[in-house]
């Protein structure tokens, strides 16, 4: 679904756009954001994702996962889309990034924000949860994990909603690839091929 009331971005004038996939672990962030890289690069755009374990470990390693830890954790990998969307490049985040507030903020810091809210119940995240981590959750053996024993508070006004449990991940991806070629310069026209960076995290 794409939310066409949003005043942000018509037009992108410039490849200045950061694609902010929110949503519960195992929602399926992951999958739509590799597929998004991957049909980036086939229409002319450099793609490298970024797991987010990885980030976890060399920017952010020194945080856990309470709320204010969350925080900064959100706040430090926006400061780095924000750089690199500063030079023409597509940013893919994908983080969980459970609290509407920061969000919002890192909206406000951020032109060329898009929110992507990859959205699946619970049960379906549970249901394809491979690691086991909401199962663990469940049991005590994780605290303040999102959707168990800590709040995920879902976008109220997202640019682009991904329903998965209704959609196949090819589908999700076309709904975001035709929002951004609809209103970005083609490859190499207007601007400088534009390379689409995908940040993760659980």
């Amino acid at each position: 679904m794409i939310n066409e009331t949003r005043p942000t971005f018509q037009i992108f004038q410039e490849v200045h756009i950061v694609l902010w996939l929110t949503g519960l672990s195992s929602a399926g962030k992951s999958t739509i954001s590799e597929r998004l890289v991957r049909e980036l690069r086939a229409i002319g755009y450099r793609a490298e994702p970024m797991d987010g374990d990885v980030i976890r470990q060399e920017l952010c390693r020194d945080l856990g996962f309470s709320k204010e830890d969350r925080d900064e954790n959100v706040r430090r990998i926006a400061f780095v889309a924000k750089l690199l969307a500063k030079h023409s490049i597509i940013v893919v985040v994908s983080v969980i990034s459970p609290y509407r507030q920061t969000r919002e903020e890192v909206r406000s810091r951020i032109p060329g924000f898009v929110e992507v809210y990859v959205n699946a119940p619970i049960e379906i995240c549970e249901r394809r949860d491979v690691k086991g981590l909401y199962r663990r959750a469940r049991a005590g053996e994780l605290q303040g994990f999102t959707g168990v024993d800590d709040p995920y508070e879902p976008p109220l006004s997202p640019e682009i909603e991904c329903r998965t449990a209704l959609e196949t991940p090819e589908e999700s991806v076309r709904r975001i690839l035709d929002f951004v070629t609809l209103r970005l310069p083609p490859p190499g026209v207007a601007h400088p091929i534009a390379e689409a960076t995908l940040l993760t995290d659980r």
